[in-house]
């Protein structure tokens, strides 16, 4: 078991934001966190590498509450890409991917680290970017740099926040292909959240869908995005098809009234526990 998450709770000073998240990830997959702005999707990841520390319950990784990690050990463990970078000064892209193997970086090892950022810069597609500085970028390429940064960490569990907000439909496309190779490659997670649907439906192997600070559904694409239960949490219409085994949504501009007796479809939870194992 790689990540568990028992009872998991947090809050904002006197606002709660996430409420009794109880969840097992065992295995290398692909997993899409997905759900409306503000139930707590950025917070439950930042909850699992250490960016902040829950108000209860316990996370942990390899068996190991997080907490008693150092950070430089977590994160040869678990590699984050942020929503947006922070970084002051400009640096070359190669500069930039390089930062993200300092959990690994041992004296001398400048040439093996220099091959890994290479290779993952080629990986992406952006090797011809290397020596440009990082302030010459446009947001998509600075984008696919701030995860390469990430994906050169090696993690075993690799954290995403909205990694392909800022590219263009192809490039989102590209750029979670990739992703979801990886995870049989490397024999990594990867778990990303999602605003776009029909991205994570297409890729995912398996749904965590947040509502209202917790787990609503986890499970298969099939399983968790319904018209039912779009209808209850993003409170839209749309319609479901079927594309090559994967659910597509179309959506329907009509007003939703929701009704406290709806049949949700919810198939992947049990009572007391989450669990997300390796797809076969």
């Amino acid at each position: 078991m790689l990540i568990n998450i028992e009872g998991l709770e947090f809050a904002y000073k006197s606002t709660p934001v996430l409420n009794n998240i109880t969840l097992n990830v065992d295995g290398p997959q692909f997993i899409s966190i997905i759900g409306p702005n503000g139930v707590g999707k950025s917070t439950l990841i930042h909850c699992l590498n250490k960016i902040l520390s829950p108000t209860k319950g316990v996370v942990s990784i390899d068996g190991k509450n997080v907490n008693d990690y150092t950070l430089k050990e977590l994160a040869k463990k678990v590699g984050y890409v942020p929503y947006t970078s922070t970084d002051i000064f400009p640096l070359t892209v190669v500069d930039t991917v390089l930062m993200g193997r300092h959990p690994h970086s041992r004296w001398k090892s400048i040439d093996n680290d220099l091959e890994i950022v290479y290779d993952t810069l080629k990986l992406m597609k952006i090797e011809h970017l290397a020596m440009r500085s990082s302030d010459e970028l446009s947001a998509g390429q600075k984008q696919k740099v701030i995860l390469s940064r990430g994906l050169v960490q090696q993690p075993r569990i690799l954290l995403l926040d909205e990694p392909t907000s800022n590219l263009d439909i192809k490039h989102q496309m590209e750029v979670t292909r990739i992703l979801k190779g990886l995870c049989k490659e490397k024999g990594i997670i990867v778990v990303m959240i999602s605003h776009d649907l029909n991205i994570a439906a297409k890729y995912a192997d398996q749904i965590i869908m947040m509502h209202e600070g917790g787990i609503f559904a986890v499970g298969s694409p099939a399983d968790v995005i319904t018209e039912k239960n779009i209808k209850v949490v993003y409170e839209v219409e749309s319609k479901i098809i079927i594309d090559e085994g994967r659910p597509h949504i179309i959506l329907r501009d009509e007003p939703v009234e929701i009704d406290g007796s709806i049949d949700v479809e919810f198939k992947g939870r049990t009572e007391s526990r989450t669990s997300i194992t390796t797809p076969v």
